[in-house]
């Protein structure tokens, strides 16, 4: 297989990987989205290695539609980690559940 049909056909391969991200996120599936994860890992390693060169126009609108579903999968996992982090607030009952900065220990003397 040349070098244009193995990226087409890899860029292929993203896109349906990100759509099953979509899904599992959508569904919550934390087993799926760790799958989704690996797949989309491997094939970036495989995107790597393709030479720049051979992206002709359908190479370009794949990767337009792979970096735009990305997007939408980076958005929907912000909106459902912020949806968590309120939650856990809420039952907490202090904001900053996940402060990344560590609380100084104070020293009872």
């Amino acid at each position: 297989m040349t070098t244009a049909p193995m990226l087409k056909d890899q860029l292929r391969q993203m896109l349906a990987v990100l759509e099953d991200e979509r899904q599992a996120l959508a569904g919550l599936d934390i087993d799926a989205l760790t799958l989704m994860g690996k797949g989309k890992h491997t094939l970036c390693a495989a995107l790597e290695a393709q030479d720049a060169q051979s992206i002709d126009e359908e190479c370009r609108a794949l990767l337009l539609s792979a970096r735009h579903a990305n997007e939408v999968n980076r958005r929907i996992r912000n909106l459902v980690s912020a949806n968590v982090a309120a939650r856990l607030d809420a039952l907490t009952q202090r904001a900053g559940t996940y402060n990344a900065r560590p609380r100084p220990v104070l020293m009872q003397g």
